[in-house]
């Protein structure tokens, strides 16, 4: 893949999550120079969504000390469907009104001035891991991100996989024929079990339903709108049972999903990510570790289990990569 050159002017990167906005500007280097964050909206539809992407890039490259029009482009990684040739994301459903599709790079463009590629969330984040984070030494690999959704991304033989433009959609893998409905309607999915949306959903369906939870009062006493990865881990510290058992459902989800993947392509690593992969860390990779174990194929060699090294900033690396790597 190449790589941005000296010559390269500034380039921008947004991570388009369920619940913030990341935006950052990096040098040729991929050094970031400035960054922002913003909540990502709870209402309307793509097109204020789009709205909000671009005021925290505004705000990232003013911390630069530079405006979004000098920029070489602006890459995104954005949940749902992305057809990056075109431009455009389908059913983001993790997003508000985002069942349709929508020209996200063209109405960026036009907004900040500049370039724009669209790529898929956890893909970019992972290419980031493979060409600058974790994931380096690895040839073959699953990302595995856990946070709003179950998203994925695979690098096979050195290179990124997108199939025709949906590959890597792990969260959507069915584990339980007949199981949780999924935000996706399927039934029985790993994000069914394991997607922070679709954990809070089941949560507050229990608590409707007189079982006993702060988890409410820990969203609460937080000022958060939504059960985020610090309320889960709060819940977690203080010993809620209902949390608990959520959580536990979902690294026995994670830990089956990953394994199937495993099984099929026997692959050299896992790396696990997201809000929450991030927020439980090295603990809780050893736990879905392990929950993969008893799922593998008898005689299949367990891969190598990796927390991401680049943090919440990986998203936005990988999608300023698509810059440096000519999808502008």
């Amino acid at each position: 893949m190449s790589k941005a050159t000296k010559a390269t002017p500034l380039r921008g990167g947004i991570d388009l999550g369920g619940t913030k906005i990341e935006a950052i500007v990096v040098d040729d280097a991929n050094k970031v120079l400035g960054s922002a964050r913003h909540p990502t909206p709870t209402s309307g539809g793509p097109e204020d969504v789009a709205r909000a992407m671009a005021a925290a890039v505004r705000e990232a490259a003013q911390a630069a000390g530079t405006a979004t029009e000098a920029l070489a482009g602006v890459g995104v990684g954005s949940p749902g469907s992305v057809d990056a040739q075109a431009g455009t994301v389908a059913s983001a459903r993790n997003l508000p009104g985002w069942d349709g599709s929508f020209a996200l790079g063209a109405e960026l463009g036009r907004t900040l001035g500049t370039s724009v590629a669209v790529g898929n969330d956890v893909q970019v984040a992972i290419t980031a891991e493979f060409e600058l984070g974790a994931a380096k030494q690895y040839s073959s690999l699953l990302g595995l991100f856990w946070g709003t959704g179950v998203g994925g991304g695979l690098i096979l033989d050195g290179k990124p996989w997108h199939g025709r433009g949906g590959a890597g959609e792990i969260g959507h893998m069915v584990i339980h024929r007949g199981g949780r409905r999924c935000p996706c309607g399927n039934e029985g999915c790993v994000e069914a079990y394991a997607g922070r949306a679709a954990m809070e959903a089941h949560a507050r369906h229990e608590i409707e339903h007189g079982r006993k939870s702060d988890l409410i009062k820990i969203m609460e006493r937080k000022g958060r709108e939504r059960f985020t990865s610090a309320v889960w881990a709060t819940a977690i510290e203080d010993g809620d049972e209902l949390a608990t058992e959520l959580i536990d459902d979902a690294v026995k989800a994670l830990g089956a999903g990953a394994a199937s993947a495993v099984n099929l392509l026997d692959l050299e690593a896992v790396v696990i990510g997201g809000g929450l992969g991030v927020r439980f860390g090295d603990d809780y990779v050893e736990r879905i570790r392990k929950a993969m174990h008893e799922h593998l194929f008898p005689g299949h060699k367990m891969p190598a289990v990796r927390l991401v090294s680049l943090g919440d900033l990986g998203g936005a690396l990988g999608a300023a990569l698509l810059v440096a790597d000519g999808a502008v």
